[in-house]
């Protein structure tokens, strides 16, 4: 299998996505460096998620079954969705909370974005490089839009934290903080749970799921661009 075909079929649909964004940052584009900066550490966030993950994985199955429903809805929602949302946010609260282009609140958007598909492009590349190219279309229609609508609302409410941060509402700000973590984690657990359950019903649920999250992430979107504020 060509690399150059893997890179394809990986990156393409990440690519896609990222223009998309961008485009919708009607405003005042971000600079180009802070993007690919973010794009880059989102890639190595890959790297602390995957310990977290093995610690926590181990931790799990010496203490329930792994075919239980206990340790899959754990495993999902506390060990992958967990580790890998709060490895997102790290890298994003390192490199923009600080940063003067940070001026609008669609600005977090774009860069939660950013993180979320640079960690997505490289965790499918290898993916395909382990599965092969047949996973490349499920993985294109479903797991990259998942990881940018996590970004989407992380980044809606991190940039909303920012925001009451600048005003002064410590309260809201720290409030919407978490929920730029609670919500990913959410979205993003349910999307794995449904998917690694053996159920043809689950698997209906987790259909249905995905369509309903790209509806809503959607409008979302539009929505948030065209209501945006400065900071």
């Amino acid at each position: 299998m060509s690399i150059k075909i893997i890179l394809i079929a990986a990156l393409l649909p990440c690519a896609v996505l990222l223009h998309y964004i961008y485009r919708k940052d009607a405003i005042e584009k971000e600079p180009t460096n802070l993007l690919v900066k973010l794009l880059a550490f989102g890639c190595l966030s890959t790297i602390p998620a995957i310990v977290l993950e093995s610690v926590g994985t181990t931790v799990l199955s010496n203490i329930f079954y792994q075919s239980s429903l206990l340790y899959i809805f754990l495993e999902n929602f506390i060990v992958v969705a967990v580790s890998e949302e709060i490895c997102k946010r790290f890298m994003l609260k390192m490199l923009s909370w600080r940063h003067p282009a940070f001026n609008y609140v669609f600005d977090g958007v774009v860069y939660a974005v950013f993180v979320s598909l640079g960690f997505a492009a490289l965790e499918n590349v290898g993916y395909i490089l382990s599965f092969g190219l047949e996973v490349a279309p499920i993985r294109g229609l479903a797991a990259i839009p998942l990881h940018a609508i996590c970004g989407l609302f992380m980044g809606h409410w991190y940039g909303l934290a920012k925001y009451f941060e600048n005003i002064g509402e410590y309260g809201r700000s720290r409030s919407s903080m978490g929920l730029s973590l609670l919500i990913p984690v959410l979205i993003h657990g349910f999307y794995d749970f449904c998917a690694s359950v053996n159920s043809e019903m689950m698997g209906y649920i987790w259909l249905l799921f995905v369509v309903i999250v790209d509806i809503i992430a959607i409008r979302a979107v539009k929505q948030y661009s065209k209501t945006d504020q400065p900071l």
